[in-house]
C-alpha cells in the first residue's frame, strides 16, 4: 500500500466529503432510482439511467475517498523546517518576467486545487519547488514557453 499525504485540513475535508457521501448522496440517489422504476418500462427511462449513472459515481468516489483516508499519512506543516520548501509548506514566489507574485502551498495530488493557492508537490511547478530556499531561482518549461520565478518567502 502506498501511503497518500495529506495536510490535516485536507484530511478533514475529504473525511467530511466522504460522510456527506455516505449520509445524503447515496440515500438522495437510491430514493430517484426507487422513483424512476415506479415510472414503468426502464429500457427507455432515463431518469432511470442517469440515476444508476449517479449511484455508479457515487461508489466510486466513496471507494476513492476511503481508500485515500485509509492510507492519508497526515503531515503537519507546523512541524516541518523552514529553510527549504517541502510538502505542506506555503511560498511565495515572484515571476521574473513581470513581477507578480504568487502563494501557493504545496500538497499531495488530492488537495491540489490552483484556484485555491494550492499545488500539488507531482505536478511541474510543485516539482520544480520542492527542495528551493528562499533566493533560488525556479525554472519551468510550460507549454506557453519556459518561465522562471524567484522564491521570496517560505511560510
Amino acid at each position: 500500500m502506498n501511503s497518500v499525504p495529506f495536510t490535516r485540513q485536507g484530511y478533514e475535508k475529504m473525511k467530511k466529503e466522504l460522510e456527506k457521501l455516505k449520509t445524503v448522496d447515496r440515500p438522495q440517489n437510491i430514493k430517484a432510482i426507487e422513483e424512476a422504476r415506479a415510472h414503468g418500462d426502464l429500457s427507455e427511462n432515463a431518469e432511470f439511467e442517469a440515476a444508476k449513472e449517479r449511484q455508479a459515481f457515487i461508489e466510486a468516489m466513496i471507494n476513492k475517498l476511503g481508500y485515500n483516508l485509509g492510507n492519508a499519512e497526515i503531515i503537519n506543516p507546523d512541524e516541518l523546517p523552514k529553510d527549504k520548501a517541502v510538502f505542506g509548506t506555503y511560498v511565495l514566489l515572484e515571476n521574473i518576467a513581470t513581477g507578480d507574485e504568487f502563494k501557493y502551498q504545496l500538497v499531495g495530488p488530492e488537495e491540489s486545487s490552483v484556484e485555491e493557492g494550492r499545488i500539488s508537490v507531482s505536478s511541474p511547478l510543485g516539482k520544480a519547488i520542492l527542495g528551493k530556499k528562499v533566493g533560488d531561482e525556479i525554472v519551468l518549461n510550460a507549454p506557453g514557453g519556459r518561465r522562471s520565478f524567484e522564491l521570496i518567502e517560505i511560510m
